[in-house]
């Protein structure tokens, strides 16, 4: 699986496994990156607002693999929505890393993260500000493919009425109980390779015995289920953790899903609650 690619709309490829890396701290960052590396990972994730794109950087560039051979990709913060702030952030990100390009940077949030959940104004004219920026680092040769985060489809229907380059990726909320399939269908449908974050609901999916059960049929673990059912739907799976063993763990997902389990995942009940992680914005809570 890990050797498995997708290819974006400017034909450059994207493994369908990544790591993520929201609450790895800065200094472990480097050394998870290295173990994923080691256990065959190409593609790493990380953003502004994690706090760990020095760490992440380190372990990039400390990590045996040729550059090239890597797909590195960030974030810019939800909350810098003019020109100046994003691109400013962009080469910020490229400092911090040391690195002289990203593979990937989208981002973050049409909304600031403590607008979310809280407010109607879609910031339009912010996303396309910070957008331009992102289409210069691109033509600059600082970014190799260019994307949003968290965008709905009217968020995204307003960035293209005026941008020159249309989005690459999505970067999205999706996993077993949360199924935006009409999102995830109009990105695809437009070019917009679609990405999954908390593809394991945060650790909450764990606790469903239907989906446990599910897992047990296939002699494979729940993440393991969650992890492949994104890949099914077309998505690049972006599972985090630092701990070696998961890693590997999360990667051995070559096994199919039968077309009648998928659509029973698909309409999974919606979990009550993100336990702990709830108050954060992409889980519906407000900052």
């Amino acid at each position: 699986m890990l050797q498995e690619t997708y290819t974006l709309s400017n034909g450059k490829q994207i493994p369908k496994l990544g790591l993520g890396t929201w609450f790895i701290d800065d200094d472990k960052a480097a050394e998870a990156v290295r173990e994923a590396v080691k256990a065959g990972y190409r593609l790493i994730d990380t953003a502004q607002a994690y706090g760990n794109e020095c760490g992440v950087g380190e372990g990039v560039r400390t990590c045996g693999v040729a550059r090239e051979e890597l797909f590195v990709s960030s974030k810019v913060a939800a909350e810098h929505k003019t020109y100046e702030e994003a691109k400013a952030g962009i080469d910020k990100t490229l400092e911090t890393m040391g690195l002289d390009y990203l593979d990937l940077m989208i981002i973050h949030s049409p909304q600031p993260w403590d607008k979310v959940n809280q407010s109607d104004d879609r910031y339009v004219e912010g996303n396309r500000a910070a957008w331009r920026a992102l289409e210069d680092a691109y033509k600059a040769g600082k970014l190799k493919a260019i994307g949003i985060s968290n965008f709905q489809i009217g968020d995204i229907e307003s960035l293209v009425k005026t941008s020159k380059i249309k989005p690459m990726v999505n970067q999205i909320l999706l996993h077993i109980s949360n199924t935006p399939l009409e999102l995830v269908e109009y990105c695809q449908k437009n070019g917009i390779t679609v990405e999954a974050y908390s593809p394991i609901a945060h650790g909450e999916i764990l606790k469903q015995p239907e989906i446990k059960a599910m897992a047990d049929k296939y002699g494979i673990t729940v993440p393991q289920l969650c992890i492949r059912y994104t890949i099914q739907l077309g998505t690049v799976s972006l599972p985090k953790t630092a701990n070696p063993e998961h890693m590997k763990s999360n990667a051995a997902v070559d096994f199919e899903i039968s077309d009648e389990d998928m659509k029973t995942l698909k309409n999974f009940k919606k979990i009550e609650s993100y336990g702990e992680s709830s108050a954060f914005p992409v889980y519906g809570g407000k900052l």
